[in-house]
């Protein structure tokens, strides 16, 4: 009897497997996951068409803002200079509409330089949620916002 349900549990597991990777994720949660795959693999041509130029690109925790392509594919050039490995690991995720919520945690492992630790490579995962307001219609992003626990941050860099 446990063999039986030991079975039946590996295939009622790998049913569910199979359906979660079949595109049954909301069309605006799969738009944004290729939105944060490019993000994070700096992937500018293919970020240059998920942008227009009303575009907003908001990290509220640091205070900053850019709108429109240009300005947000040259923030994000900047920040990507020199990174060996950039990721966003997503929790939880979750849509209403064409807002979509993403929880998770970014890791970053790069020049110590933008940190004040020249000559270092520094490796941090930053807790933080990512929403991306999307236009569903032409598959672009309205807008992107952060809010990154800095303070976080501030402790792994002070360990390294």
């Amino acid at each position: 009897m446990t063999i039986l349900r030991y079975l039946c549990l590996t295939f009622l597991l790998t049913s569910f497997a199979s359906a979660a990777n079949t595109g049954e994720m909301p069309a605006e949660q799969q738009l944004a996951v290729r939105y944060i795959q490019a993000v994070t693999d700096h992937d500018y041509q293919a970020l240059n068409r998920f942008y227009n130029r009303e575009s907003v690109f908001n990290d509220r925790t640091a205070s900053k803002t850019y709108k429109g392509r240009r300005h947000i594919i040259s923030f994000l050039r900047r920040a990507h200079q020199g990174v060996l490995e950039y990721g966003f690991n997503i929790e939880h995720m979750f849509n209403s509409g064409s807002l979509v919520v993403m929880i998770g945690s970014y890791h970053y492992k790069g020049p110590g330089e933008q940190f004040g630790k020249p000559g270092k490579i520094i490796d941090l995962a930053i807790p933080g949620v990512t929403t991306v307001k999307l236009d569903m219609d032409n598959h672009r992003v309205s807008k992107h916002e952060d809010l990154m626990d800095y303070q976080t941050m501030v402790d792994q860099l002070a360990v390294q």
